[in-house]
């Protein structure tokens, strides 16, 4: 793994209720600053310390130049990186392929969490059935997501992210604010996710899981959440209406709700 600087972004809540730090993964093309617009804010007003980190290459990490020589084992070095910062152990909050860094990590021995949510998750199986999928639904996506990626949208490209990532309540010129936070991605933990390898459940620690998504995902659709939350005999929960980015979609107070409401009932330390 490249030597570089990994970012931990730090919010502590105005009042903090005691509970188990939450620790935010991002998912792929972004960075930290998805988490930090509406889950964050909404949480410390609840009491929760939250945390952040930008994966290697990502946000205000380094790395950037070495994008492509990451993989998911380095980012889930990332990770433990950033739990060993934490005065405790963490609830895990991943989104998209940041739930896919975060089993890679939980498969250590050394790994420490009291409870992880996977939001939008990478299923079991990998991303090769959604870009099978998308290919034949959206073809027009394979050549607007350079453009998006590399800052030089047109209309047409926000049509098309708008339709691939975001709630249907969504408009595409709404779209355009959220492009700060889209970047590149490493080739390299873009091919590993395709066809990740099997895992034992005897290697994923027995703690609680919730497992959410959209109902109108088009990336990974809700119907195959039920293989994430098999394997981590977890909670599943759709959040109606909501597209695969469900923390920025309209619907993001209901999915935010649903995960206090999972936090609030999870046993005491």
């Amino acid at each position: 793994m490249p030597q570089t600087t990994i970012a931990l972004h730090r919010h502590p809540a105005p009042r903090s209720a005691g509970h188990p730090p939450l620790l935010f993964v991002h998912g792929g093309y972004t960075h930290a600053g998805g988490w930090q617009l509406n889950f964050i804010p909404f949480l410390n007003g609840l009491g929760y310390d939250c945390f952040a980190v930008d994966l290697s290459g990502h946000g205000k990490s380094g790395g950037r130049e070495q994008l492509n020589r990451f993989g998911l084992d380095d980012y889930a070095e990332d990770l433990a990186w950033a739990v060993d910062q934490l005065d405790g152990a963490p609830v895990l909050i991943g989104h998209s392929m940041g739930s896919m860094v975060i089993e890679r990590y939980l498969a250590r021995a050394d790994a420490r969490a009291v409870a992880v949510a996977l939001l939008a998750p990478v299923p079991p199986s990998g991303t090769g059935g959604s870009a099978s999928r998308l290919l034949l639904q959206v073809p027009e996506f394979f050549a607007e997501l350079p453009n998006a990626v590399g800052g030089t949208p047109t209309a047409n490209t926000l049509r098309v992210m708008a339709q691939v990532y975001f709630s249907p309540d969504l408009k595409a010129e709404e779209t355009e604010q959220y492009l700060p936070l889209i970047g590149p991605e490493s080739d390299l933990a873009v091919a590993e996710m395709v066809c990740p390898p099997w895992r034992a459940r005897s290697a994923r620690p027995r703690i609680p899981a919730l497992v959410m998504g959209g109902s109108r995902d088009a990336v990974f659709p809700a119907s195959m959440l039920h293989f994430t939350a098999a394997v981590w005999q977890a909670r599943t929960v759709v959040i109606e209406g909501a597209g695969h980015m469900l923390i920025l979609d309209p619907q993001w107070p209901v999915a935010a709700q649903t995960l206090a409401d999972w936090l609030d009932a999870l046993p005491a330390a």
